[in-house]
């Protein structure tokens, strides 16, 4: 008994510790956030002399943090649709036809995991296209972005989905549109829903796809509002947190509201022979 007594304290205490890393950051950008512009330069851990909820009020305002978050959820809700719905198409047919060509195909997908995005060219592509500072550029660049994890995590889940469920709608008269709508992607639900909550929350954080793709301030997401706080002569480091935790409030709570599927859609819904 006393072993486990010890062995109990002893993990609570790691856990603890461990989870400091990912509290303390939070808990000082968000104290921060409530301080002068003076205090929040410091960067203490302290408690504000004086709590001024009013830098919510006054980064909303003049970071147009409304018109940013229109933004930021439009390219998120569209994007992440979009790529979740193409690439739970797209892995199925991989899946289901084990050819040369569909083999190529999946591993040629996949290799978008680990080949960044050479801005540079896409760029010039974009300018080429006429897609430069356009709302439809920015949203096709997040959604082929996301299309390789996707795939890759719906096709590791199709395999496990007994192909006579396939031949058994055959039989019954369903069509290939019939069959994959009605059949199959409800088995996926959650899957995809994995999918979205995880590419939405990395879509809305991205940072770097709308600063090279778009010039024009109605087009800057929440995460771009920082650029009215901090710049070579001036460094409003409170607004600059309060800006911060209001970007990524609506990620959090995606995230809470999501967290089941999170934790148990890579493995949920295998269908048993």
């Amino acid at each position: 008994m006393k072993k486990k007594r010890i062995r109990f304290v002893l993990k609570t205490a790691v856990s603890l510790f461990l989870c400091s890393f990912v509290v303390l950051p939070f808990y000082m950008v968000f104290i921060n956030s409530l301080k002068t512009r003076g205090e929040a330069a410091r960067m203490s851990m302290a408690l504000p002399a004086e709590w001024l909820w009013e830098n919510y009020l006054i980064v909303i305002r003049e970071g147009r943090l409304a018109q940013g978050f229109a933004s930021s959820l439009c390219y998120a809700l569209s994007s992440t649709s979009l790529g979740v719905l193409l690439s739970a198409m797209g892995a199925f047919v991989l899946s289901r036809r084990r050819t040369g060509f569909h083999n190529f195909l999946y591993y040629f997908i996949l290799s978008g995991l680990f080949f960044p995005v050479n801005y540079v060219t896409l760029v010039r592509l974009f300018q080429w296209l006429h897609l430069t500072n356009t709302r439809l550029g920015i949203i096709l660049v997040f959604t082929s972005a996301m299309i390789p994890f996707c795939v890759f995590t719906v096709y590791s889940f199709v395999q496990s989905v007994p192909v006579q469920m396939d031949e058994a709608a055959v039989i019954d008269g369903a069509g290939a549109v019939h069959l994959f709508f009605r059949i199959i992607f409800p088995l996926m639900k959650p899957t995809l829903i994995t999918c979205f909550i995880l590419q939405f929350m990395g879509v809305w954080s991205d940072f770097l796809t709308p600063l090279y793709l778009s010039s024009k301030s109605r087009l800057f997401p929440m995460t771009m509002a920082v650029y009215q706080f901090f710049g070579k002569n001036k460094s409003y480091w409170n607004y600059i947190f309060a800006d911060i935790v209001l970007t990524c409030l609506p990620v959090v709570i995606v995230y809470l509201v999501g967290q089941r599927y999170i934790i148990g859609g890579l493995t949920t819904g295998a269908v048993k022979e």
